[in-house]
């Protein structure tokens, strides 16, 4: 009889080892190695029993004219800008986001879009009962959609019973983590079966030309849970974000084979379910405090979409040895860098404050052209000095003091002015590129100018009255 190989796998990272160890040398996390059977391991293959030979197949050139993969529009708006112009036939999606986001309700709402426009739409749930999906969908005003539902976790069940009949246009699994395949010997939920139960569900995905969209679990740092090698088999991974406090959620394309990353969409999470929301800068501007210190708008951009956020900073005296430096929806390193240009070059002491960062809305702001904006706000809360209410700031700092030009400031500009706003502080490139109608540029080519402009000298030639005060 064949021998049985075990291998221990890191549940976390998806690690293997010839024995068990207490810590992951790959991930460095402790006790998340368990004893599975080999993935490699064959089932089919008995004693005497020769190997499967191969067979030829037939190979194409590499010239030669193909149609574009057609799109299959989901009804909503903003989950087709993400995947890049709706569901590709045979592609599979993975969507993650924290408990309770709203990923069930965004999936059943699609499901039951495509439903009702005459496609067979199957939503497949592991986590709950058909009762209870039936609960939420009674909640949503959805019970009148022809969505097929099923409470299953076997994947060779869920694919004969997906073979049968008209092939579904929309397939949602949810969640990939409670899937099981008696190919391999572990239990639901291990990085084997987890990997296992991806390939094959992909694998029916490419031969019945099924849209499949799977959920995933996230870890406790945001990402996914489960072996990185189903992101890497996967054709699109959406992160599905947002904060408890806040009503809205976003939808973002963290890898797409089929449409630009980094895109977003914007949700409304009402009684009725996810809205959609066309204009996120004006919902994010919505709630702005006009006349107070420490707010600027930010002009950034989220893939092809340009997006107007409003940026929060305070500074306050501290009577701690070691001021506090608290950031939330940017990366702290970009807040240090700014704050150590600052005292460098434009003699504002920061080392005896507190300094406070927030982009409201929960937004997260990963590109470098909210330097200025967040330069911005904290001189304007440390001078006691209110930033324009009709101005947007955007562009990159440098660790000489320069202002950098940034990308896409044309549809940066374009969107400011469709809001409403009338002047735009910008680097020095940006002049070259035009005036837009109706809205003044103030372009600068340092740190300090924006200083002398937050916080203009009382007398002519002298500092400007931040750094008068602050040594």
């Amino acid at each position: 009889m064949a021998k049985s190989t075990r291998e221990f796998v890191c549940q976390n990272c998806g690690a293997a080892y010839n024995r068990w160890q207490g810590k992951c040398d790959a991930c460095g996390e402790w006790n998340t190695i368990s004893e599975e059977g080999a993935a490699g391991e064959a089932r089919a293959a008995g004693p005497g029993r020769p190997p499967r030979k191969g067979r030829a197949f037939a190979l194409a050139p590499l010239a030669g004219e193909d149609a574009q993969a057609p799109r299959l529009p989901s009804g909503n708006g903003e989950f087709d800008r993400v995947a890049g112009g709706g569901l590709v036939p045979g592609s599979v999606l993975l969507v993650g986001g924290d408990p309770g986001i709203g990923k069930s309700t965004l999936l059943i709402q699609i499901a039951a879009a495509l439903a009702e426009a005459g496609h067979r739409s199957v939503y497949i749930t592991g986590e709950e009962s058909v009762a209870q999906v039936r609960l939420r969908a009674a909640r949503l005003g959805l019970t009148d959609t022809p969505v097929q539902l099923a409470a299953e976790t076997s994947v060779e069940d869920i694919i004969a019973t997906l073979s049968h009949g008209k092939t579904p246009r929309l397939v949602v699994i949810d969640s990939i983590q409670t899937m099981w395949t008696d190919m391999v010997e572990s239990a639901p939920g291990t990085v084997t079966q987890v990997r296992a139960s991806a390939q094959l569900l992909i694998r029916h995905a490419k031969r019945a030309g099924s849209a499949v969209i799977l959920v995933g679990h996230v870890t406790k740092d945001g990402q996914i849970a489960g072996p990185r090698v189903v992101e890497h088999m996967v054709d699109a991974v959406l992160s599905f974000e947002g904060e408890g406090g806040h009503h809205y959620r976003i939808l973002r394309a963290v890898k797409n084979r089929f449409g630009p990353t980094d895109e977003i969409g914007v949700f409304e999470m009402t009684g009725g379910g996810l809205a959609e929301v066309a204009n996120p800068s004006a919902l994010f501007l919505s709630e702005r405090d006009l006349g107070a210190p420490g707010t600027a708008v930010f002009a950034g951009m989220e893939g092809t979409r340009p997006l107007l956020v409003e940026i929060q900073a305070l500074v306050a005296p501290t009577s701690l040895g070691t001021p506090r430096r608290a950031v939330v929806g940017w990366d702290p390193s970009r807040l240090a860098m700014v704050l150590a240009v600052l005292e460098a070059h434009c003699g504002i002491k920061l080392g005896g404050c507190d300094v406070y960062l927030n982009v409201a809305g929960g937004l997260r702001i990963s590109e470098p052209a909210a330097d200025l904006a967040a330069a911005a706000a904290l001189v304007s809360s440390l001078a006691k000095s209110p930033l324009p209410p009709d101005a947007v700031h955007f562009g990159e700092i440098s660790l000489s003091g320069a202002i950098r030009p940034v990308v896409h400031a044309p549809a940066r500009l374009k969107e400011a002015q469709k809001l409403g706003f009338a002047r735009a502080v910008v680097p020095e490139a940006t002049r070259a590129a035009g005036e837009p109608d109706g809205l003044a540029l103030a372009p600068l080519a340092a740190l300090i100018d924006l200083v002398a402009h937050v916080a203009p000298s009382p007398r002519p030639g002298g500092k400007p009255r931040i750094a008068e005060t602050n040594g």
